[in-house]
């Protein structure tokens, strides 16, 4: 009777083990997948500029800046800088916005104060990745800001994946009118 007991107890905690283990390394192959670096930074600028990649520069959100970024991204900004890069009349962007729960970093060429390209650097979200394929980023090309700085399209949405549309659409926004800035300095 003793050594059944022992080992009933032994297999209840070895499955207990084996469950730990599998919901762990379960976790973290998720985790992983989710967490995917689609381009770097340096890929995005290369594929936007010509041979020479401009030096990268810092604008600093002033309290009127913050104000403005505030009414453009529905919440307060992030960070107190966006770092860009321009040559001539094109201007990149790179710029993290949370979608439901994690940063996306989007990368963003605006040229001529319209959008040139839209794109996901990394995504970190369980959903809504849908919106890092050229099919759905492409529809923000030409895009412009109206006068009460909003985008002068309708942009599709995507169902199951609202929070990263509106996420990208707000650094739409926010770029947009961080390119009009630089250029008039």
């Amino acid at each position: 009777m003793l050594a059944i007991n022992f080992s009933l107890r032994a297999h209840t905690w070895v499955s207990r083990g084996s469950l730990l283990l599998f919901s762990g390394l379960l976790a973290f192959w998720v985790t992983n997948a989710v967490a995917r670096t689609h381009i770097s930074t340096q890929e995005f600028l290369t594929q936007h500029f010509d041979e020479h990649i401009p030096s990268p520069k810092i604008l600093w959100l002033t309290n009127e800046l913050q104000r403005k970024a505030t009414d453009l991204l529905d919440h307060p900004p992030h960070t107190m800088r966006l770092r860009y890069w321009q040559q001539g009349t094109k201007v990149a962007w790179v710029i993290n916005e949370i979608g439901k729960e994690q940063p996306i970093t989007f990368g963003i060429v605006v040229q001529d104060h319209k959008i040139e390209s839209i794109q996901v650097l990394a995504f970190r979200e369980s959903r809504g990745g849908e919106i890092r394929y050229p099919a759905y980023s492409q529809q923000f090309n030409g895009v412009k800001l109206t006068t009460n700085h909003r985008l002068d399209k309708e942009i599709d949405g995507i169902t199951g994946a609202t929070l990263s549309v509106r996420a990208m659409q707000r650094v739409a926004r926010l770029a947009l009118f961080a390119s009009s800035v630089v250029a008039d300095s």
